[in-house]
């Protein structure tokens, strides 16, 4: 009996370079090191290498300044670096001379989750906002690449890419393309609308989850409507905004909707390729903003996720879901957590521990927000 040949796959060694930059004085870099590491884990790196390093400023050409490039370059000379995934978003001409000094395929944090994107939409419609953006990207990258025109080919993880043909005649294929995919997406959004009309005449009120990747919002849409939708310990396991009737002790309460995750410094093609799918939120009478209280960096995220909110020009009454309370003790947090309100504390392990949740949404009432939004 003959052996059957098995395909074997070669994986680039890789080097995670963390980056801290003058416009992270707010943040918490150990939590977003460690996010970065989750997108690139999520993307499917395997085993790499991980260097950290701290810039005072950026250096327009390069990102990096002179003396952390020579670190980088020695760093992948010595340990045969073939790709380098930055934790930031890089210009196409810092993209281009980093690869060239470094002998490497660079890849940044926007083609990082623009990839981790692709793989997690499932609708027709995540399929084809996800395509906008990545052509939209794709063109940035055309502008004035120059000799570097054919460095960024390929995939994160995969070796080889494909041919590019002159820059002017590939820049109007992807102004073609975009455009063919934005009237598919109209298409989509008018479908997507006479569904919401339909909704919002049988004046049922509608709850949005909304919150960071990550921080439990389809676990919690799961135990609240006996679903099943795909709920993964990793970033960005839902693209696409899934809607499940909402019953609470057997009364229908009306509608819960799950949304696409946030995420620090999200690509700005991102936000607006995804505007159609938030704006659900803009036809919501509830927002449940899910917050990961065991993630050392939650209060940043709530702050990222209320700026987003702020540029999307919703100001729908929220509460803060503090999950995850199983695995920290929320009593040290008391001080903490009081500037947040109104707000529940729950872990997402059953209906028993997502209780306070659901008493909260038993005597909720619509018409209670919508008088105080008028009284403001």
């Amino acid at each position: 009996m003959k052996k059957q040949a098995t395909a074997t796959v070669t994986y680039p060694k890789t080097l995670l370079l963390g980056v801290q930059t003058p416009e992270h004085y707010l943040t918490n870099m150990e939590s977003y090191f460690e996010e970065f590491r989750n997108l690139a884990r999520t993307n499917g790196v395997q085993n790499p290498d991980e260097m950290i390093v701290k810039i005072r400023e950026i250096d327009p050409g390069y990102f990096l300044t002179r003396g952390k490039r020579e670190e980088v370059k020695a760093f992948c000379d010595e340990n045969d670096i073939e790709q380098v995934v930055v934790s930031e978003a890089l210009s196409s001409r810092q993209a281009g001379n980093l690869g060239e000094l470094l002998r490497c395929d660079i890849f940044d944090r926007t083609q990082l989750i623009l990839e981790i994107f692709e793989k997690s939409a499932h609708t027709a419609e995540g399929k084809t906002q996800v395509a906008i953006a990545q052509l939209q990207h794709k063109k940035s990258r055309l502008a004035g690449k120059g000799v570097h025109y054919a460095q960024q080919s390929g995939s994160i993880g995969v070796r080889g890419g494909f041919g590019e043909t002159a820059k002017e005649k590939e820049t109007r294929h992807i102004e073609d393309s975009i455009l063919q995919l934005k009237r598919h997406l109209a298409k989509l959004h008018k479908a997507r609308e006479t569904r919401r009309k339909q909704r919002l005449a049988s004046k049922e009120p509608n709850i949005c989850l909304i919150g960071y990747t990550n921080a439990g919002k389809s676990t919690i849409l799961n135990i609240l409507t006996n679903s099943n939708v795909l709920a993964e310990d990793k970033l960005f396991a839902t693209l696409d905004t899934t809607t499940r009737a909402l019953f609470i002790d057997g009364q229908k309460k009306g509608t819960i909707s799950d949304t696409v995750g946030f995420i620090q410094q999200l690509p700005t093609r991102l936000i607006d390729a995804f505007k159609s799918t938030l704006s659900e939120l803009d036809y919501a009478d509830l927002l449940l903003q899910v917050v990961d209280v065991a993630d050392p960096g939650w209060e940043n995220h709530i702050r990222v996720v209320n700026e987003i909110l702020t540029d999307l020009d919703v100001h729908t009454p929220m509460l803060y879901v503090f999950n995850k309370a199983d695995k920290i003790d929320t009593t040290l947090l008391y001080g903490a957590l009081e500037r947040y309100q109104p707000h529940v504390v729950v872990s997402s392990l059953s209906k028993k521990s997502i209780a306070p949740l659901i008493e909260y949404i038993k005597n909720w009432n619509p018409t209670d927000e919508e008088e105080t939004l008028e009284s403001e």
